[in-house]
């Protein structure tokens, strides 16, 4: 029997880029699905990346640019020269232009921007200007329209003749404007092809159509698809100018964005975006400024069981601590497991890659759990005068932190490959997992400094 040989994407591409095979690398590109073209990408250096970028055409560099994470085809952008950058962002879908320039810091968007003609730059700058949870921010300007008076006839020969520009579009519907850019009704393209030649668009326009203002909310426009089975809906101005569309897709795709984001931002991650591709110390300091900060509301909850510290003369001052540990490493777990269901999501990371997803944790585990172990020790020692009461909360909670993260990481994984549901099952076992071991590795450490030095009171 004969078998086939999988060839995994991003070896593929590694092998095409060695040897700078750019038309090679063009069609098989062209050949990945969207998920394999995120995955390919998410796996090659930040190097390899614009290597590959540069290698390829303005065209078929957006299609790339579309597909990927926003934060990564912006790091890619301010790699590159700003007339390479504003050539492929010429490429994109005007939706994606937005998406991706709203990742830049301003001063580099006007670099790119100001490669642009000024009515295509004022253009973008707009639609950068709206929410991105807004109709102004989630439309479309790729659209057709036409003036009232046009004939049925000039309209079909207009798509004959200029058919190749539309090859990306799915076009069902003419939308039919006033001289002045007012919306005044749509045409389908079915009622279009049977109309008589010398119709004009305003005798077969639908004029009583439902449109949308461009600071109409992500809330209402899902409200509006849920009852109305429509592909999109027309977005205009508050004096009727006809600004773009909003596809049905586009909706249902921010809901699960926003979903996702605050996922994220309630395990900590500021912002509500990681990708392990992102530099370690920007990972880290993005995760440690939720993390610092619940670590200075657990020493206050932590005081009132001080405060109680008579009626509990029986229980060592370390019990006051034990909470702080099993809490603070717990949250820094569920952190792993949030950026872990959003890769899972985005088809960056496979249920193999175990042991690449550990590593990347342990590096920012050993950072954070530095960092916090540094802080609880400190707060010990200051609270009771013990140096060594300080070594052994903080060195239990810095130990606690580097394993719950490793766990965070890799156990959605493990569940996923096993068909079990990640998102319900990671939070109780990484919950117990970290609790027994944070008790454990505080009294073990206790007993230990008590058996040598009899220091820790």
């Amino acid at each position: 029997m004969e078998h086939t040989q999988v060839i995994d994407p991003k070896e593929r591409l590694q092998f095409l880029l060695e040897h700078n095979a750019s038309e090679e690398l063009a069609s098989y590109l062209d050949e990945l699905s969207s998920q394999e073209v995120v995955y390919a990408m998410s796996h090659l250096s930040r190097t390899d990346q614009s290597k590959l970028i540069a290698m390829l055409s303005p065209e078929d560099a957006a299609d790339v640019f579309e597909e990927i994470p926003e934060s990564q085809a912006a790091d890619l952008l301010l790699d590159m020269e700003s007339s390479d950058a504003a050539a492929i962002l010429q490429e994109m879908e005007s939706d994606d232009q937005a998406d991706v320039l709203m990742e830049i810091e301003s001063e580099d968007a006007e670099e790119i921007l100001a490669q642009l003609s000024l009515e295509d730059a004022a253009d973008v700058r707009k639609r950068t200007s709206y929410e991105w949870d807004t109709a102004g921010g989630l439309m479309i300007t790729e659209y057709l329209s036409f003036h009232a008076d046009e004939s049925v006839e000039q309209v079909i020969h207009y798509f004959r003749t200029h058919g190749d520009e539309f090859e990306d579009l799915h076009i069902k519907y003419v939308y039919v404007v006033s001289r002045t850019g007012s919306l005044e009704g749509i045409v389908q393209m079915q009622s279009l092809l049977m109309a008589a030649p010398h119709a004009t668009l305003s005798s077969i326009a639908l004029k009583n159509i439902l449109t949308c203002y461009e600071h109409t909310s992500l809330d209402e426009l899902g409200d509006f698809f849920d009852t109305y089975d429509f592909y999109g809906v027309p977005v205009i101005s508050e004096d009727g100018q006809m600004l773009g569309i909003v596809l049905r897709k586009n909706v249902l795709e921010a809901y699960a964005e926003q979903v996702s984001i605050e996922h994220m931002e309630s395990q900590g991650i500021v912002g509500g975006e990681e990708l392990r591709t992102m530099p370690v110390l920007l990972r880290s300091r993005r995760r440690l400024s939720w993390l610092v900060v619940n670590i200075l509301l657990n020493i206050l909850a932590a005081s009132v069981i001080a405060f109680h510290q008579d009626t509990l003369s029986s229980v060592i001052a370390l019990a006051v601590f034990l909470p702080i540990i099993s809490d603070m490493s717990g949250c820094s777990g569920f952190q792993a497991v949030a950026v872990t269901m959003r890769e899972l999501s985005l088809g960056t990371v496979r249920t193999s890659e175990l042991l690449r997803v550990w590593l990347k944790e342990v590096s920012v585990g050993l950072i954070n759990g530095l960092v916090l172990g540094a802080l609880i020790g400190v707060a010990a020692w200051l609270w009771k005068g013990n140096v060594y009461l300080g070594f052994v909360v903080g060195g239990a909670l810095a130990i606690n932190t580097v394993l719950a993260v490793s766990l965070g990481g890799i156990i959605p994984l493990i569940l996923k490959r096993f068909g079990a549901d990640p998102a319900l099952a990671s939070g109780p076992i990484l919950t117990t997992v970290t609790d027994m071991m944070g008790f454990f590795l505080a009294l073990t450490f206790a007993s230990i400094m008590l058996n040598t030095t009899g220091a820790i009171h």
